[in-house]
């Protein structure tokens, strides 16, 4: 007969897969009417929108925009201008990469991003783009926790306790955050912004029944003309929260949200006639994925004394340990730049991919990050420098384990001026995701065959034997057609923790 067995089912998800993809744009650009003619292009930068994402039959198609910056100087003028374009782009998988995925993350950054000059009414940009993405398949988790048998039976069980991390919930919403930022006292006005870069850090989550609360902090730092054409730099940190609906949200489960930005807006706010009023719109997708902690029970062998039974085992794919946490390297180098400059205007940092390397017992993080300086010269000349910096993380964590991390500055970058170039000074945050997965072997299907008992007449009453240091107590019971508990009261034990090892124990012939 087959045996009845219990068994316990969770909603979960489950990667489905991960890829990094590879793309290169161009685009020829005519510089619009109203603008001057291009003499010198400085610098370019570029920002990357996404705009949607779908799976279909296993494809993913990604869309979204680069809004690219071009900063010049103007022929026969002084001062710097500024080119704005957008390059659209659309990444394709095919139908065999992200089979029967319910959610997709995607992230896109632009690896290279370069623009020269076809003459001074047209240019020519390069972007190579990196897309990484992440399907998520829903997978109920069902696994069997005990077998339904009469004593007469003479099952014996093996039920094991397992801790399981279960991703139950992944929840997304789409918002927009307005809000007005200050120039600080003592700055001068702005007349237009020439570029701008926005960072987002989400500092706290909370669920409350079956809301998510999400809090953060954007990071704003802009490069700004005056009204008598000089050029400023600004930074200020707006604070934001919202809600996503997370309907079904288990108790005491873990959040942990990604913001993509969908669009920016910045403008000198018109209202304001000094132009210490930066308005500030920014549009984002937040995706939410909830975790929770489970205490697991598993069937994992089972047989009779009396009778024969047979089962079949189904492995069980488990996250047995999670954690997230930050590490900071401070970064202190020089910009060579080979010649004298009179101030600096502006610094950022961008950083790369995070590779993942052991290294003897630990794990070296590293990513390279791009540093960008934008300067004057003694004769009042913006020019731009560049360099990339290989950032370093190492730390202990523990074997078999999967890791991901991303790399970012969100903090202000400190500049002065020496001898050599420009002295920079920063801190790189690694936001770290440590995983650990175990596999185990289930019971699935079980068979009893009552019409035959088993046949021990000759098997020997008393055997005499110790338990080996790679061997349990239930392998022992089990080879021997008995159980652990006659095994403790035949040598006077009252549980298994104290079955010596290496000794000969008593191992009786199980009765009917």
């Amino acid at each position: 007969m087959e045996l009845e067995l219990k068994k316990a089912c969770f909603d979960a998800y489950e990667a489905a897969g991960e890829l990094t993809l590879t793309q290169e744009e161009t685009a020829e650009t005519i510089v619009p009417d109203y603008c001057p003619d291009i003499a010198r292009i400085i610098e370019t930068t570029g920002k990357v929108f996404l705009h949607s994402r779908e799976m279909r039959d296993g494809r993913a198609e990604i869309s979204g925009t680069v809004r690219v910056t071009v900063l010049y100087t103007p022929e026969g003028e002084g001062g710097i201008r500024t080119l704005e374009f957008a390059m659209p782009f659309t990444v394709e998988t095919d139908g065999r990469s992200l089979p029967d995925c319910a959610a997709l993350l995607a992230d896109t950054e632009p690896e290279l991003l370069e623009t020269r000059m076809l003459n001074p009414r047209k240019v020519f940009t390069h972007c190579k783009l990196v897309t990484r993405l992440t399907g998520y398949q829903r997978r109920p988790l069902c696994f069997c926790t005990d077998a339904e048998a009469g004593p007469e039976l003479c099952i014996e069980k093996k039920q094991e306790q397992q801790h399981a991390i279960v991703l139950t919930h992944i929840a997304e919403k789409d918002f927009t955050f307005s809000e007005q930022m200050d120039l600080s006292p003592g700055r001068e006005g702005a007349a237009e912004i020439l570029t701008s870069r926005v960072n987002s850090t989400v500092t706290e989550t909370k669920i409350v029944g079956s809301k998510l609360l999400f809090k953060g902090i954007f990071t704003v730092s802009l490069l700004y003309r005056t009204a008598d054409g000089r050029c400023c730099a600004a930074s200020g940190e707006l604070p934001f929260s919202q809600i996503l609906e997370v309907e079904g949200a288990p108790e005491g489960a873990e959040p942990s949200v990604r913001l993509q930005f969908t669009g920016a807006d910045l403008q000198v706010d018109g209202a304001d006639a000094e132009g210490r009023e930066i308005a500030v719109t920014l549009y984002l997708h937040a995706t939410a994925l909830l975790r929770q902690t489970q205490e697991l029970t598993l069937l994992s062998d089972l047989y009779s004394t009396a009778y024969d039974l047979t089962y079949d085992a189904a492995p069980l794919e488990l996250t047995s340990f999670r954690e997230q946490f930050t590490r900071r390297q401070t970064v202190r180098e020089v910009l060579e730049i080979g010649v004298v400059a009179d101030s600096i205007l502006a610094l950022s940092v961008t950083c790369g991919a995070v590779s993942v390397s052991r290294e003897g017992a630990g794990v070296v993080l590293r990513t390279g990050a791009s540093v960008r300086a934008l300067y004057l010269d003694e004769g009042g000349a913006c020019l731009s420098a560049e360099r990339c910096i290989d950032v370093c993380c190492p730390m202990e964590l523990p074997k078999d384990c999967t890791v991901s991390a991303r790399a970012f500055c969100g903090e202000e970058i400190q500049g002065t001026l020496g001898d050599r170039g420009i002295e920079v000074r920063f801190p790189v945050d690694f936001q770290v995701e440590v995983c650990g997965r175990c596999r185990k072997l289930c019971v699935a299907s079980a068979v009893l065959d009552e019409s035959t008992p088993k046949d021990l007449s000759n098997a020997p009453s008393l055997i005499l034997r110790c338990v080996g240091k790679q061997e349990s107590a239930w392998e022992v019971a089990k080879r021997y057609n008995t159980t652990i508990a006659d095994i403790l009261a035949a040598n006077q034990l009252e549980q298994e923790s104290e079955i010596p090892c290496e000794r000969l124990l008593l191992i009786p012939k199980k009765r009917a």
